[in-house]
């Protein structure tokens, strides 16, 4: 498999429970105290840091480290999105495409030669 392909799929993996541990507290968790919501968070961040490091360490073989920056916004937001609307029940925006369209802007000058 192309290793541009293994570290988009550990970091969509890693984003996924980066989103959780960071946002999901304020839903399932806002009535307990602060901490129990930092220590469950921390608990689901391992399971990110888990899948970050090694996608950073295989990325940065062939991507250099602001490419690698900015495929790891993209696939924030991708996964942030949809995250929002369907699981905290954020209205859906605007906002998101036009964020969406400066992120296309990042990687393309990211990229080019």
């Amino acid at each position: 498999m192309p290793v541009i392909l293994r570290t988009v799929g550990l970091l969509v993996l890693s984003n996924i429970f980066m989103t959780f541990a960071w946002y999901s507290h304020l839903r399932e968790l806002s009535a307990k105290p602060w901490y129990i919501a930092a220590i469950v968070s921390w608990g689901i961040a391992l399971g990110e840091y888990l899948l970050q490091v090694p996608a950073n360490r295989i990325g940065y073989t062939t991507l250099t480290l602001p490419q690698l920056k900015i495929i790891q916004e993209v696939i924030t937001l991708t996964v942030f999105v949809p995250f929002a609307i369907f699981y905290m029940r954020q209205p859906l925006s605007l906002n998101f495409l036009w964020a969406g369209l400066c992120m296309v802007g990042a990687v393309y000058f990211i990229f080019r030669g």
